[in-house]
């Protein structure tokens, strides 16, 4: 099983990235075997809907990626299909919980959450100098 997933998940990547590089002109770039699965894929968007003809086009690099890996006989579906299908794809937006709030400067807060005790060590340091500079020009 753990082959299956890895396969399913290597030919759903290779594919859309195939399938992006070919809408970007990059198709002669890629190796035959991609461009085969392509093609079959072109071939496949005339007689299906996209959505269907992709899942099969991956279906078919899923088998080929499956043998290749290891696995013998025919490969396991790994997918779960969705019960119904989904009619909007929003997600509500979620709050993070709030984190809780860190001491103050000495361990303590404020009643406001504010932390006092650092400007009034400002001050009284501004003081001081203020007080040294005055006795210094004496």
């Amino acid at each position: 099983m753990l082959i299956a997933r890895r396969a399913d998940t290597r030919a759903r990547a290779d594919f859309a990235t195939w399938k992006m590089m070919a809408k970007l002109n990059g198709l002669s770039a890629l190796p035959p075997d991609a461009q085969g699965f392509l093609d079959g894929y072109k071939k496949l968007l005339d007689r299906m809907s996209e959505a269907e003809a992709t899942e099969a086009a991956i279906a078919e690099v899923y088998k080929s990626y499956y043998l290749e890996m290891g696995g013998g006989g025919n490969p396991p579906d790994v997918r779960t299909r969705p019960a119904e299908p989904v009619a909007d794809n929003v997600t509500a937006f979620r709050r993070p919980a709030p984190k809780p709030k860190k001491a103050g400067f000495f361990g303590t807060t404020a009643v406001g959450g504010k932390r006092p005790l650092p400007v009034v060590l400002i001050f009284a340091c501004l003081v001081v100098v203020y007080v040294g500079i005055k006795f210094y020009w004496r």
